[in-house]
């Protein structure tokens, strides 16, 4: 989707910034946008509309109903397919309403400072179409605990790709597998839909083991094709409380003709162990047979510094949270910072997840950042596709 193709909507009670917001939108080729001059207003105006519009440009500190019970109203009403918050207001306080909308399903394409300017509303509607690459975006999905299981009975949970490109030279280098259910009309769905439900019910092992396979079967495919990527794999913690999983990994993995030094055993921060004993025995014996270890989604949770004293990872994903739109947060920018300096001191490896626009890129790029994943290099597909996809990548100029 072009730029042109937006349906957007201001709201904002100052005059002139409204008609400033209006007049860059036409310079980009938005023609049409829709003005509200309170929250009140603006929600009067969407819930006439046949459509929600793609995108709504918000101030927060409007009379009345302010931008925050606006955009409560917005989400649980499902009147807009995104939120953008235009705002000169304490960046702490603009990082938790950011917060608030995701938790409540909203898309948001992050927050401009004001004054607008033409740049900055650009780069803020880019992230419009980067996010559109998430399948189902748009609705939400209600799958049951049969119809997962049934599902990983079937062989109809399957990984789908995502590329790993090195900052320094733009090869692909990995990919990590992220689950998806395939249903009878070929729809995919996420794995946020239907992991929860399998880990709730004691299949965690199952489905770990599915992805593993999985995964590396492909992997040994492509290194037959030529293509030698590291696979990375994500791992429930509920898998760690059994001591055999370590071996059981290593068998896994070297049944398909592939080393455990090519896959990555991805662990989510704040989930790693429930037998802390038992869990760290697991963890170092991976290590002991070579696996990569990562803590996936770091920052996200409150246990990361404990975490990283305490198990041997090789590697650190820094959460797209912190990432997307950090070019123009600084408290964004300031945790991927911070993460960075906090990797290198610890000599671990750095993958940055939700690169989704050249500025970001180019930000992690002048930090150090080692590894970009994300919708600017490629969404998530089949693994009969990344061949392709690793085809159209290009590196964007410095």
């Amino acid at each position: 989707m072009s730029l042109a193709d937006l349906r957007v909507m201001v709201v904002e009670d100052h005059g002139f910034q409204r008609r400033m917001a209006l007049r860059l939108l036409e310079e980009l080729g938005i023609e049409g946008a829709l003005e509200a001059a309170d929250g009140q207003a603006a929600l009067d105006l969407l819930q006439r509309l046949p459509q929600p519009p793609d995108a709504v440009l918000v101030d927060l500190d409007m009379p009345g109903m302010d931008g925050v019970e606006f955009i409560g109203h917005v989400a649980q009403s499902r009147l807009a397919r995104g939120i953008a918050l235009v705002s000169a207001l304490d960046p702490a306080l603009l990082n938790t309403v950011q917060t608030m909308a995701r938790a409540y399903g909203l898309r948001v394409l992050g927050c401009v400072e004001k004054p607008l300017t033409l740049e900055r509303l650009r780069t803020l509607l880019a992230a419009y179409d980067a996010s559109l690459h998430g399948e189902d975006a748009d609705e939400p999905v209600d799958v049951t605990f049969d119809e997962a299981r049934k599902a990983l009975r079937e062989g109809a949970l399957l990984p789908w790709f995502q590329p790993q490109v090195e900052f320094g030279n733009g090869k692909v280098v990995a990919v990590e597998a992220l689950a998806r259910l395939r249903r009878a009309d070929g729809r995919a769905v996420r794995a946020g839909h239907f992991v929860p439900l399998l880990e709730r019910e004691g299949y965690a092992q199952q489905l770990t083991d599915a992805m593993l396979e999985q995964a590396v079967r492909w992997k040994r495919r492509w290194d037959d094709d030529g293509l030698r990527l590291h696979v990375s794999v994500n791992v429930s913690a509920a898998t760690l409380a059994d001591p055999g999983a370590a071996d059981h990994y290593q068998e896994i993995v070297q049944d398909h003709g592939v080393e455990p030094a090519d896959v990555m055993l991805e662990i989510t921060e704040g989930s790693v162990v429930t037998d802390a004993a038992r869990g760290l025995g697991v963890l170092a014996r991976l290590r002991l047979k070579g696996f990569g270890l990562s803590i996936d989604d770091f920052g996200t949770g409150y246990s990361s510094l404990a975490q990283l004293s305490q198990i041997p990872f090789t590697e650190l994903k820094i959460d797209q949270e912190f990432v997307t739109g950090a070019n123009l947060d600084p408290r964004k920018r300031a945790v991927v910072e911070a993460s960075l300096d906090l990797a290198r001191k610890l000599q671990l490896e750095v993958v940055a997840e939700g690169v989704e626009t050249v500025e970001d890129w180019q930000m992690l790029a002048g930090m150090g950042c080692g590894i970009a994943q994300g919708f600017l290099i490629a969404a998530p597909v089949p693994g009969e596709e990344l061949g392709a996809a690793v085809s159209r990548w290009r590196r964007p100029e410095s």
